[in-house]
């Protein structure tokens, strides 16, 4: 059985004024809003709530005391008693305003904005900076944001009386609503700006500048405080986000902070060596290619990749070259070629070879053995 008298922390001749003082005080102490995530709290919340819905209405405190059970009050009022919106307005006043409608009063921050942004490899690597339009909504510059003709300022909403509520009295309950007719406000525009038609803000279309450091990537954004759209009641600008995303390079393609790019080769450059020129995103570079080199052989050229974000340093450029078989031969060309597969046998290296003899000849053993 609960003690709904020892979870409000009163004894059981306490006033109807006792319950509510100590209710109000364990209830803003354990509010799930003061507590977010605290499961305890909330369900000491709740515990709160259940005990002051007996103990509140005289009928169920007599039954409570009478029997001694609490049997029936959770099913019949579930762990929030009838009217616990109204309690809490009644209660705790301005605390809870919050879901009245009274806080479209205070400074509220502008929406946030976001703008796609593409840029080339380039920009990627070495920076830029952009212009871009931004369409928002400001503040009304004939009115300063008021929504009222310069000189003449909203009026007190005589329906509230500027609170924004229309509070109706039911005996021990309140029950507050917002003012239809200010909307919550509390004031009222009697003449409103032309040239906002009174909400105070216009839509523009603003140039803004956006700084591309290097090294960013599809997928990274990048914010630009107070670029967002105008607050309300003087709160601030919200800020604008740009996502960046990477066109595609007909040459390079990137794999983390490398850039990759495929280079042919002749058969002769392959076999016998040479030097070629490379292109790369800062120029043409010297590349060295070994005798003997196989297709698909990789090479790096230090620091002519990406930059790391944020940090220094640069990435490599990685080149896999592969030998180019030219489709038609000239009638010279293809003697050489000849004369060179004649001179060379099968074309097969001899240790591949002595591999293949070794391993089929092991399966012949074990098929002979089998």
């Amino acid at each position: 059985m609960k003690d709904y008298y020892h979870i409000l922390g009163v004894d059981r001749n306490a006033t109807d004024a006792d319950i509510k003082k100590a209710y109000r005080r364990l209830a803003m102490q354990h509010h799930p809003d003061r507590n977010p995530g605290d499961k305890a709290a909330e369900e000491k919340f709740k515990e709160i709530n259940e005990a002051y819905s007996c103990l509140c209405d005289a009928e169920k405190r007599a039954n409570y005391e009478r029997f001694g059970t609490s049997e029936g009050f959770g099913a019949e009022y579930g762990p929030f008693p009838s009217g616990f919106g109204d309690i809490f307005e009644d209660i705790f006043g301005d605390f809870f305003s919050a879901f009245t409608g009274r806080q479209r009063l205070r400074p509220a921050k502008g929406p946030d904005l976001r703008y796609d942004l593409e840029i080339d490899l380039r920009e990627t690597v070495f920076g830029a900076e952009k212009i871009i339009d931004i369409p928002r909504y400001e503040n009304c510059a004939g009115c300063g944001g008021s929504g009222s003709m310069p000189g003449k300022g909203p009026v007190t909403c005589t329906a509230c009386k500027g609170t924004g509520q229309i509070r109706m009295q039911h005996g021990f309950f309140s029950v507050s609503r917002t003012c239809g007719r200010c909307g919550g406000t509390g004031r009222i525009i009697t003449d409103p700006c032309r040239e906002c038609s009174g909400t105070g803000k216009v839509r523009r279309l603003r140039k803004v500048s956006v700084k591309i450091p290097p090294g960013v990537d599809t997928g990274n954004r990048l914010k630009l405080s107070g670029e967002g759209e105008a607050g309300s009641h003087g709160g601030p600008n919200g800020d604008l986000y740009v996502i960046i995303t990477v066109k595609p390079h007909p040459f390079f393609h990137r794999e983390g902070i490398d850039l990759v790019c495929e280079v042919p080769i002749s058969f002769p450059h392959a076999a016998l060596g040479t030097e070629i020129d490379v292109p790369t995103i800062d120029g043409v570079s010297k590349l060295s290619i070994p005798p003997g080199t196989p297709s698909g052989k990789l090479f790096h050229i230090k620091g002519k990749g990406i930059p790391r974000l944020g940090a220094r340093g640069r990435g490599d450029q990685i080149v896999k070259v592969y030998v180019d078989v030219p489709k038609k031969l000239t009638p010279r060309q293809r003697e050489l070629l000849e004369e060179f597969a004649s001179i060379s046998g099968d074309g097969l290296s001899k240790g591949f070879m002595d591999r293949l003899k070794d391993l089929f000849g092991k399966e012949d053993a074990v098929h002979k053995k089998g």
